[in-house]
């Protein structure tokens, strides 16, 4: 197979310098895409009020692509990947979980079902346990449509009656909340709390430190969720080591799970913010036509030279959190691996 990306010397030295003693040998990744192009036959509109710059990364992500992928990324590393589907077609989940339900029997991988809210409690019982899901990934598009994106609350996709069978069940629930303000909305910050209250449980995975991707995303958040016992926080898609040392500092590394959301982190990149808006400084060219997007910027030169990957810059990212906190070894061993394996059962 041809390899899908370039290993450059930069991207190697990178590796061999920060991150490969960083990591544990073994590694559990809680948050990765996996579904084929074919797959994809009803393109969701709603995904045009969300961030677009994603799907200029991977049209697909097979099976085969995610291996291939851990194997230029984390050479010497054992990587087992929490598989879940893309949120591309809300009209064809059958195919697109069962495709992850196959290639996570055939590699005995653990797996999760992307799912509807609109679907009642029965088929979302019949669903997780028919594709020996590890339970559900829950995505904001899949709210009612007449709800205006920037309204969109956790309730609306992930409802009470679902929230109940997995609760019933002790299963995972990864979420990806909405609305501008991200995690310090407080309209989030209430229902997350209630989830912990009335749903002791589930284990639910607040994604990508709940969209913190600058300081200005995080508020008075944490200290908000600083008395919740077991809520737990995926630092996928995230480099800001500022948010990740805050997060460790109030729930501690034992609420923390390291997720990657591949395949979109195998993107060339460097993130910064400015006026409390993130933006991914990419290679001039790499991902077509970005003029219209906020969160991305093209650079040139030198500049483009110096970039490597999305997922070594996110790592790079908690391993100066992880200093700054002085973390112990056994501390990062729980957070890349332990953690993942603890709340799994594997």
């Amino acid at each position: 197979m041809r390899d899908l990306f370039e290993m450059k010397k930069l991207d190697i030295d990178f590796y061999e310098k920060n991150l490969k003693d960083f990591l544990p040998d073994s590694i559990v990744d809680i948050h990765t895409h996996v579904w084929l192009d074919s797959l994809v036959k009803h393109k969701d509109d709603e995904l045009s009020k969300i961030a677009a710059w994603p799907s200029k990364v991977a049209h697909e992500n097979s099976i085969e692509h995610l291996k291939r992928s851990y194997e230029l990324l984390f050479p010497g590393k054992s990587v087992t990947p929490v598989i879940f589907s893309n949120i591309l077609d809300k009209e064809n989940l059958d195919s697109l979980n069962n495709y992850c339900a196959t290639c996570a029997t055939k590699n005995n991988y653990p797996a999760l079902a992307v799912v509807r809210p609109d679907w009642d409690a029965d088929k979302l019982e019949h669903i997780i346990q028919e594709g020996n899901f590890y339970g559900a990934k829950v995505y904001l598009t899949f709210s009612a449509s007449y709800i205006p994106v920037n309204e969109i609350r956790i309730f609306d996709f992930l409802p009470h009656h679902q929230l109940e069978i997995l609760n019933r069940h002790g299963w995972v629930a990864i979420l990806h909340i909405s609305r501008p303000q991200r995690l310090k909305d407080s309209v989030n910050l209430a229902q997350l709390l209630e989830i912990e209250r009335r749903y002791p449980n589930i284990k639910l995975v607040v994604a990508h430190v709940g969209r913190a991707y600058c300081l200005e995303d995080v508020g008075d958040a944490f200290e908000v969720l600083k008395e919740t016992q077991r809520m737990l926080f995926d630092i996928s898609a995230n480099t800001n080591a500022d948010v990740f040392k805050i997060l460790i500092d109030t729930v501690g590394p034992k609420r923390i799970l390291f997720g990657s959301d591949m395949p979109i982190t195998t993107m060339r990149m460097r993130r910064i913010c400015e006026n409390g808006n993130y933006v991914n400084l990419v290679p001039k060219g790499a991902y077509g036509d970005v003029s219209d997007d906020p969160h991305m910027r093209e650079v040139e030169d030198t500049e483009a030279e110096k970039l490597t990957f999305f997922i070594y810059e996110q790592i790079d990212a908690f391993r100066k959190a992880s200093i700054k906190c002085r973390l112990s070894n056994n501390d990062i061993e729980a957070v890349f691996n332990g953690n993942s394996r603890k709340i799994l059962g594997l």
